[in-house]
């Protein structure tokens, strides 16, 4: 990938799972670590000369949210799932923007950030609103997730031989709320933080208000439809692995450097990206490279945070191309 600037954008969308990494109880100090680590890919593309989008996902940081609403319900009202949502935009955002401020000081860079909560318009009607799939939360071992389904209704789904994760609806992202904000800005030169967790997902009012869903937005698709919007031409999902593999986890895996639009289709159509996992993520690229009222984009990468600068400018990761 051509790691040269030119006035070009770029939107680079943290996975939640590269924040609180597996393994870790997901303390404050450790996500702050894990946010610093991924931004260094980060400062390098504002080094040479990009305008940079950063989006966020929110999976485990919403689900212990929800599981601290659950243990404290008899203390404290609940509260739902959009504003949740809202409430990690809110946090995380202020963890990302004080890591960045602090690297670019670091580095002598002269540059504004700024954080906005963002909401991702989605249809009502939509099938996923009946057929929960996004996965949030921390793992649990099948033992726990049939305890949990039998005494909360909630839904769980097997995650890559990880475990057993609740799943909550996750509506397609059809319109960003405040994207001509986040253009604004970034044509004033600032470092926008926006989408957290995809954004928090409303629906227009035959009056053209808004209301809240219950619901969370794949933050992958979300950053997708936001970087054809602002006519970003590089695309970037950071995420817990170095490499977009096939046949994950299994004897026969094979790491993929690059691919075409075509033949992730094919990969995609074959089964060999989950829905709950890589699914997104590839589809989410092929809409980007396939353009949109935005523009067309010209490249994707996915990799983990360490291997972000590299993949920009070293060939790391998995690179995803035009036909």
């Amino acid at each position: 990938m051509d790691g040269t600037g030119g006035g070009k954008r770029a939107v680079v969308a943290l996975g939640g799972n590269a924040i609180i990494r597996e393994g870790e109880e997901g303390r404050i100090d450790q996500q702050f670590r894990n946010t610093r680590i991924s931004l260094s890919g980060v400062v390098r593309l504002i080094k040479e000369g990009w305008e940079v989008l950063i989006t966020h996902g929110n999976g485990p940081q919403v689900g212990n949210r929800l599981l601290s609403n659950e243990m404290a319900h008899e203390m404290v009202p609940n509260l739902p799932l959009g504003v949740l949502c809202g409430d990690t935009e809110g946090a995380m955002g202020y963890m990302i923007q004080q890591s960045l401020v602090n690297k670019l000081i670091y580095h002598s860079i002269k540059s504004s950030v700024v954080t906005v909560i963002t909401q991702t318009e989605v249809d009502i009607d939509d099938m996923s609103m009946r057929n929960p799939t996004k996965p949030i939360g921390p793992f649990y071992s099948k033992e726990e997730s049939e305890k949990l389904e039998r005494e909360e209704g909630w839904r769980f789904v097997e995650d890559s031989g990880r475990g057993y994760r609740q799943v909550v609806p996750s509506p397609y992202p059809i319109d960003i709320i405040e994207i001509d904000v986040i253009k604004s800005l970034l044509g004033m030169g600032v470092i926008v933080i926006a989408l957290g967790g995809g954004g928090i997902p409303v629906m227009r009012q035959p009056d053209g208000t808004l209301e809240g869903v219950d619901g969370i937005i794949d933050k992958d698709l979300a950053s997708s439809l936001a970087g054809r919007k602002i006519g970003a031409s590089l695309f970037v999902m950071v995420t817990g692995v170095e490499k977009v593999a096939l046949n994950y986890g299994k004897p026969n895996q094979k790491n993929i450097d690059k691919m075409t639009v075509s033949e992730a289709v094919g990969y995609l159509d074959g089964g060999h990206f989950p829905p709950g996992s890589m699914g997104p993520k590839i589809r989410a690229a092929v809409e980007f490279l396939e353009g949109g009222e935005g523009g067309e984009g010209s490249g994707v990468i996915i990799t983990s945070p360490e291997g972000l600068s590299g993949a920009v400018f070293g060939g790391a990761g998995t690179t995803i191309v035009k036909d």
